[in-house]
């Protein structure tokens, strides 16, 4: 069977790991309707202003043929699509969201054993799918501005390396690398090891054309680029991505099951075709967060909390006091900011929402801090 996990259920089994540790922190759930009254939801950095409105019609189309499979050709068309949108050979594009596949996948190259290098604190999904056929994951923390620390990553490099994992703009803290020195990076990194770059959020970046890492794979390099659909497009509810990866991976991966259009789903599938063709939809909401961004970090400035220089749709920033206490508070009032990242378990990640929810969120959280007892 194809193995078909999404981002968020990745989340959750990194989430199960986090909590079986003797060092779990606590953390609210917040996909649990018990804990998490009807509110305001910042914690999965979804997309508040939704799809393209072609994408409503899309599904329309479909749902009198949701009785069948998604077929080949439907497929097809759709990394045909892709190919074009990113000038990379249609054979260089593996459909779904298979960072799960891709962990097992090159984790059981070789054997158990093999090391998985990647950013800490980070989005584990990819780390997580490889440890369970018996790899390792080897965190490096981030650097003094919040970033992925280029130099600290190349030097845990071995022979054992299997992989390098790492988000860019990075999740939890949102900042992007410098692109050039990203680049040279992963140009020596990659010939190691194959290099994957976790895209997620790089389109809320006005530049992200020509920042991607697929520039290097299109060259030729040994480097993996995943998107997702969830995040700027708005289809969370329908999840679906892709991997733009060296043609031998990419043959790899489809024999291994992924791309198989019944486990892409013929809305999804739909819903994705219909939002990768519209550009305006990804530039307005891209402006759109871009402004509350701003409003975001005027509140932080004025509350004088530390924070990232996040490029992404979530702002990161030290609350001076453990986040589950920020988080509790907020909750309380219907507002929900998810989870502690460790170990950064001072430091808060909030989803930047509608204009009207981040009002809320940030007059919460001046009278949250105001009303708590010194630290």
């Amino acid at each position: 069977m194809p193995v078909n996990l999404s981002r968020r259920s990745l989340v959750k089994t990194s989430t199960l790991a986090l909590a079986s540790s003797a060092f779990a922190p606590t953390f609210v759930d917040a996909a649990s309707p018990a804990t998490a009254p009807a509110g305001t939801r910042l914690c999965f950095n979804e997309n508040p202003y939704g799809p393209s409105p072609s994408v409503a019609q899309a599904i329309a189309r479909e749902l009198p043929h949701i009785n069948r499979y998604a077929d080949a050709t439907t497929a097809r068309s759709f990394a045909e699509q892709i190919a074009a949108y990113e000038q990379m050979p249609v054979e260089q594009v593996v459909l779904g969201e298979i960072l799960g596949l891709l962990g097992l996948y090159l984790g059981s190259q070789g054997g158990p054993g093999g090391e998985f290098l990647y950013s800490t604190p980070g989005f584990l999904a990819l780390i997580d799918s490889a440890a369970n056929v018996g790899s390792i994951g080897v965190g490096v923390p981030l650097n003094a501005d919040f970033r992925n620390d280029l130099p600290a990553l190349l030097a845990r490099i071995t022979s054992k390396t299997r992989a390098l994992y790492l988000v860019n703009p990075h999740n939890p803290t949102g900042t992007v690398n410098d692109d050039q020195a990203f680049k040279s990076f992963l140009a020596e990194a990659s010939q190691h090891a194959v290099a994957i770059v976790d895209e997620a959020y790089l389109e809320y970046t006005p530049d992200f054309r020509t920042r991607t890492a697929a520039n290097l794979t299109r060259a030729g390099a040994n480097v993996a680029v995943f998107r997702t659909f969830d995040k700027i497009q708005g289809l969370a509810g329908l999840p679906i991505g892709y991997v733009l990866a060296p043609k031998l991976l990419a043959e790899a991966l489809r024999k291994q099951g992924a791309g198989d259009p019944e486990s892409l789903g013929r809305l999804n599938l739909a819903a994705a075709q219909a939002a990768l063709a519209d550009t305006a939809q990804v530039a307005s909401t891209r402006d759109a967060v871009a402004r509350e961004r701003t409003l975001w970090l005027r509140t932080l400035n004025d509350l004088k909390l530390p924070y990232t220089e996040t490029v992404s749709n979530f702002v990161f920033f030290n609350a001076g006091r453990p986040q589950p206490e920020i988080a509790q508070a907020m909750l309380a009032q219907g507002i929900n900011i998810g989870r502690a990242h460790p170990p950064l378990t001072d430091w808060a990640r909030i989803t930047i929402g509608l204009p009207e929810e981040n009002r809320r969120t940030q007059a919460a959280l001046r009278g949250i801090l105001a009303s708590l007892p010194p630290v």
